[in-house]
């Protein structure tokens, strides 16, 4: 039997053209089915993105589904020597804060030594730390360590209240100690080593308590609030104000208001808004149509898609029990081409003057009772497992996966098909060969006998 790259020797004939043109006639059978594959796997992209948008608002709504949102306080803060933050604990009110003095940290030196990597244990040897509480802290020196080992020894243990580093006083190596925390009682007030090390404090602070030398003590910050003096040991005082925490900056005067946080309010309506618009820009680019050039967006007509708009319409034009009952009572009014739109003096009024009926009709007293209760609800079942969206990506995957099987059958079949040609084409091409030959025997046999007669 001929190949197929051997077909038409025998015969003459563009056996391997007419085959690859019979090829392309049956391979054009699958052009409808990867047509209907490109246009559920397209839709399942568009559910994709619809999917995305609901999940956006979802979140949107959620946010305002929090009555702790209309509950929270922030802290307004004049002047640079503070700053501040409120907590659940905060109440409202105005305060006066000086900053009188920072909270620092205590600083020691050795004294100098000749060169940073001399020996200056021959054993291991203990080195204490004093504090101004009066507690010491031990660290373990290793035989002969130099002035960088003692340093790596102290750094590497954290619970030894000191950081220490090595200065150059442009003559001899200093160690350089800090205390870890700030404060009074924290500070280090003098160190000392076991063995008669080579290695000792340059100052500390004598039987009168006055520092000596390079020692200089830790303070504790001191404030007054609203008239009363307050003392910490750290430079972030917490209790001073209810709920509040002040950060110190500077030494100075600062005022603090402790009020209702309508920043954080106005921030998550508008993101509501927001939100409800790009879904509604999104759906409107799914369905969109072009009458000049006859485009037209992936969702078109789409059942889900409308599933969506209708439920969701329902929600947002429905009323709520309360002092508010509609989103136009505070300012946000639907559209003509479906969007949502903000009169900001309508809502900056609501939210500075009655954060507590803004609560009832986004929040509600219980589950889903409230606007963005309801909304996310809606949402849940929309995108849950048996949801419009879920149901359509799932119909849509379905299709794909029952097209793929049967592009799969008509490949095999065309395959078939065009093998079975190719076995006909190599018999057709050998059977007229053997005509071929034998109508050249019969000419040359004729041609001899005509010779014979005489008749050449």
């Amino acid at each position: 039997m001929a190949s197929i790259s051997s077909l038409g020797i025998g015969s003459g004939l563009d056996l391997n053209g007419l085959l690859d043109q019979l090829q392309d006639a049956e391979r054009g059978k699958l052009a409808p089915i990867e047509r209907q594959l490109e246009t559920q796997q397209t839709k399942i992209s568009a559910y994709g993105q619809l999917q995305s948008a609901l999940s956006e608002f979802q979140n949107a709504a959620e946010a305002l589904n929090d009555s702790a949102l209309y509950e929270s306080l922030s802290t307004n803060v004049g002047g640079e020597a503070i700053t501040a933050t409120a907590d659940g604990e905060a109440q409202p009110g105005s305060y006066s804060v000086t900053v009188e003095t920072l909270a620092t940290r205590g600083t020691l030196a050795s004294k100098g030594v000749t060169a940073v990597d001399d020996v200056l244990t021959t054993a291991e040897e203990t080195l204490t730390f004093t504090f101004g509480n009066g507690n010491t802290q031990d660290v373990t020196i290793a035989a002969d360590s130099t002035l960088e080992g003692i340093r790596d020894a102290i750094n590497a243990k954290e619970d030894s209240g000191v950081n220490a580093t090595i200065v150059y006083d442009g003559t001899d190596y200093r160690l350089s100690l800090s205390s870890s925390e700030t404060g009074a009682d924290a500070s280090i007030s003098s160190f000392s080593i076991t063995g008669g090390v080579a290695l000792e404090a340059d100052g500390g602070v004598d039987d009168k308590g006055v520092s000596t030398g390079t020692h200089q003590s830790g303070t504790d910050a001191a404030l007054n609030v609203n008239g009363i003096a307050i003392t910490s040991p750290t430079n972030q005082v917490e209790g001073a104000i209810q709920g509040v925490t002040l950060n110190l900056q500077e030494e100075g005067n600062s005022t603090v208001a402790v009020e209702q946080n309508t920043r954080a309010v106005r921030e998550a309506i508008t993101g509501f808004v927001d939100a409800y618009n790009d879904l509604k820009g999104t759906i409107g680019e799914l369905t969109s149509f072009n009458a000049e050039t006859g485009a037209a967006g992936e969702l078109l007509g789409d059942s889900a898609v409308r599933t969506v708009e209708s439920r969701l319409r329902s929600v947002l034009g429905g009323g709520i029990e309360g002092q508010f009952s509609m989103l136009t009572d505070i300012g946000i009014s639907l559209q003509r081409d479906g969007t949502l739109e903000i009169d900001s003096g309508k809502l900056d009024d609501a939210i500075a003057n009655n954060q507590g009926a803004l609560s009832a009709f986004f929040a509600g007293a219980a589950d889903n009772e409230g606007m963005a209760g309801q909304v996310n609800q809606t949402i849940e079942q929309l995108l849950g497992t048996n949801g419009t969206v879920s149901g359509a990506i799932s119909g849509a995957e379905n299709r794909v996966e029952s097209l793929g099987e049967r592009y799969t059958r008509m490949e095999q079949s065309i395959e078939q098909t065009i093998s079975r040609y190719r076995t006909q084409f190599g018999q057709l091409d050998s059977m007229i060969a053997q005509m071929n030959q034998t109508s050249s025997y019969l000419t040359q046999q004729f041609d001899a006998l005509g010779a014979q007669l005489g008749r050449k």
